[in-house]
């Protein structure tokens, strides 16, 4: 079955968007406007310690969700990141295809494109190039882009970064659950924590008040390190509102995911959020997810729960976790 990409589908430079990717009149975002004037949290990395603590905490507990300057992640290779990027998408579409993932029969990585099941369901406006980046034995090099040459060279050096601002985030959440600071890492599987890379990329739309990047939705992952290209379209669920996380040109963005708040037992949110599309320009966005390994057994942290705050969320693998949030099914 020809999978039909979004970037071939834009550049036919159509009046309107097909119908499979018009949303129900409740989702779509002229009828679902951002809240104005509520700003995300934005916590530097560079302050004192007791005060970082304290605003992460306090973020990840009303948010699931914030941004982070003060990163020590060099410009030049954030600038590469983008680029190397751009530049696999914007190869040409036969080269893409040696690429291409089948999710329906269990391979995930590469390049793909969400199809709808049925026809109630609509289809997102994004193609997207997913891999493993961590741990090196697990990683399979085959499916990373071999044009631009300079794709792994610049990756590997952006997994160190994420490694590193991995490893703080944790030891810092983990001090506001009354844990030691390897207390999450270890739940998550301490050495063997997976980094998976997924770089989003939202051609041009014709009708973007109709359609959706990515509709509404929580991360699997513990968390998930954002860095978005200049082009806004990002926006978080919070108190019944959309709020509109606009660009900030340092910071990452930092996404709670469901196993942080299976983990800590609902005191970290996971984050809803959805991502809009641009008549004029093309966002892109490089999500990096932190992981368990499959095998890894997630539930509420025992120390965290007790008789008046019983767990909030079933023990089960991360593999069945995933196998229920892909096919819909309850956890």
């Amino acid at each position: 079955m020809e999978v039909k990409r979004i970037q071939s589908l834009a550049l036919k430079q159509l009046k309107e968007v097909p119908p499979e990717f018009i949303r129900l009149p409740n989702e779509r975002p002229e009828n679902s406007k951002a809240i104005e004037g509520v700003s995300v949290p934005l916590i530097s990395l560079s302050q004192p310690h007791n005060l970082l603590v304290k605003e992460i905490v306090e973020a990840a507990c009303e948010w699931g969700f914030f941004q982070i300057t003060d990163h020590n992640i060099s410009e030049t290779l954030i600038k590469s990141l983008k680029e190397v990027g751009e530049e696999f998408f914007g190869l040409p579409q036969e080269e893409k295809e040696a690429y291409a993932n089948d999710p329906s029969n269990g391979k995930f990585e590469g390049y793909g494109t969400k199809m709808s099941k049925n026809l109630e369901e609509k289809v997102e406006w994004v193609d997207y190039f997913f891999h493993l980046m961590y741990p090196p034995s697990k990683v399979n090099y085959l499916m990373w882009p071999k044009q631009p040459c300079s794709y792994r060279e610049v990756t590997e050096n952006y997994r160190k970064e994420m490694l590193r601002i991995t490893e703080k985030l944790l030891e810092v959440l983990s001090e506001g659950l009354g844990l030691e600071k390897k207390g999450l890492k270890s739940e998550l599987g301490g050495e063997s924590i997976e980094l998976e890379m997924k770089i989003n990329m939202y051609p041009t739309c014709p009708q973007p008040h109709l359609a959706l990047g990515v509709e509404p939705h929580t991360d699997m992952s513990a968390l998930t390190l954002l860095l978005p290209n200049e082009v806004p379209g990002l926006q978080v669920w919070k108190d019944d509102n959309w709020v509109a996380v606009n660009y900030l040109h340092d910071a990452l963005l930092v996404l709670v995911g469901d196993q942080l708040e299976v983990l800590s037992n609902g005191k970290y949110k996971s984050v809803e959020h959805r991502s809009l599309v641009n008549k004029e320009r093309t966002r892109m966005s490089w999500a990096v997810f932190v992981v368990p390994p499959h095998e890894t057994v997630i539930g509420p942290i025992p120390s965290l729960t007790n008789y008046q705050n019983p767990p909030k969320f079933s023990t089960k693998t991360f593999a069945q976790y995933r196998y229920r949030k892909f096919n819909k099914l309850p956890q």
